[in-house]
């Protein structure tokens, strides 16, 4: 394919990555349809409620907290293309559990609860996984590019998805959404299955570093990932709710219907989308100023948006929302995962997950109890502050010492290529 030789595109000439990323496109499609129907389901059962639509939030990330630790020890020693079929085969079961449900006009609003928990507890272990076998697929050369093209199917799925989830809802309801949902897992499955293994570019294992605690303490002697990581922690716990403050503000602010909250978050799935594709063309370790300038931008957007007077101005600042949040996301992914020793990428990316999602607990309550106190706007406007005073104190603070080489370009971790296939 002419595509696969552009630079944008060049980690596609990899047999490997194109399988796992086209069954990765048609599952996450799914997966925002899902998020776009059970949240919209969740404030038809319960009136609008911002109080049960946070908590949904945090029970869906809550085991985030617990479990992603122990997920980036399993991805670290054990195959991950197994983990992953397993996760996906389960969270389709979930969402088929859910969708009969739905159908069957009996489902309860702790039923969502209950399915929000068990969805939860798969990506504790899917995400570090999933995440880390990128470069599996890859190689170092390629996975900054790599990474990048994940993030963009994952929006280019965020932009279809809640479009038609919204179209579908208004049509027919949000039973036969969580149906294809279910189907959907089917795509990831199949591509997991047909990727040829002696292909894949593994390391060997660390020894006697095979423990999560091995992995905090390695963390803990590398100042330039604690750096990125705390910045990380600030943005996730306060800017990266919206989940929770994007249907909050359409319904409640906006007064928009199903079909115009999902053209709503189609806006700013379409800036991500954008941004992921900007990342495309990173080839090396960003710069920290990179990180915190972006986190910076992030946090202005944000705040800007929680002023939009209007549906039409809310698209725009949460397009450009969307495009900050996001090259600040791949940003800090790559500086922390080309950063690592390979034989701990798989438990660093685990506290990056960790610290990125797992926190959105405890941030959904607050924006949670924040918007129902003094509206969805309020929600926004405190996420934005937040990012853009810890980005600002991150950009004037001087690190004390550099960081050790990234693995990637001399660093210390064995790593063994088994095979690289040519690109095509």
């Amino acid at each position: 394919m002419k595509t696969t030789r552009t630079p944008t595109f060049r980690s596609l000439a990899v047999r490997n990555f194109r399988l796992f990323a086209a069954g990765q496109l048609v599952s996450v499609a799914g997966t925002w349809m899902m998020v776009v129907s059970q949240d919209w389901l969740v404030l038809e059962l319960t009136g609008d409620s911002a109080t049960a639509l946070g908590t949904l939030t945090a029970l869906q990330f809550t085991p985030m907290l617990i479990l992603t630790l122990y997920g980036g020890r399993l991805a670290d020693r054990y195959d991950k293309r197994l983990l992953l079929t397993l996760a996906n085969l389960v969270s389709g079961a979930l969402a088929l559990a859910l969708a009969v449900l739905v159908l069957a006009d009996a489902v309860q609003l702790w039923h969502l609860y209950l399915f929000a928990l068990g969805l939860g507890t798969v990506n504790a272990f899917e995400v570090p996984a999933r995440m880390s076998f990128v470069g599996e697929l890859v190689g170092p050369e390629l996975l900054p590019n790599a990474s990048a093209l994940s993030a963009a199917y994952f929006n280019t799925a965020r932009v279809a998805g809640p479009a038609l989830a919204g179209l579908l809802i208004s049509a027919s309801g949000t039973g036969p959404v969580m149906v294809l949902n279910a189907v959907s897992h089917l795509a990831t499955v199949a591509a997991l299955r047909m990727i040829r293994p002696g292909e894949l570019i593994r390391s060997r294992p660390a020894g006697r570093a095979s423990g999560v605690r091995d992995g905090l303490r390695y963390v803990r002697t590398r100042p330039d990932l604690v750096a990125v990581l705390g910045l990380l922690a600030v943005v996730g716990l306060l800017g990266f709710n919206f989940q929770l403050t994007l249907p909050l503000l359409a319904k409640t602010v906006l007064a928009a219907d199903a079909t115009a909250f999902g053209l709503l978050t189609t806006a700013f799935a379409a800036g991500s989308l954008l941004a992921a594709f900007a990342s495309t063309a990173r080839r090396g370790r960003p710069t920290a100023r990179t990180v915190a300038g972006s986190a910076l931008a992030f946090g202005v957007a944000e705040t800007a948006a929680g002023w939009a007077p209007d549906y039409a101005s809310a698209a725009v600042l949460l397009a450009l929302t969307g495009f900050a949040g996001i090259y600040f996301a791949q940003a800090a992914n790559h500086r922390v995962q080309l950063g690592s020793a390979p034989h701990y990428r798989g438990r660093v990316l685990a506290l990056y997950t960790l610290i990125l999602q797992g926190l959105t607990p405890l941030g959904a309550l607050l924006v949670g109890w924040l918007s129902a106190r003094h509206g969805a706007r309020a929600g926004l406007w405190v996420g934005g502050t937040a990012s853009a005073t810890a980005a600002l104190a991150a950009l004037l603070g001087r690190p004390r010492r550099r960081g050790r080489p990234s693995p990637t370009t001399g660093g210390t971790g064995p790593h063994r290529r088994i095979r690289r296939k040519a690109p095509t």
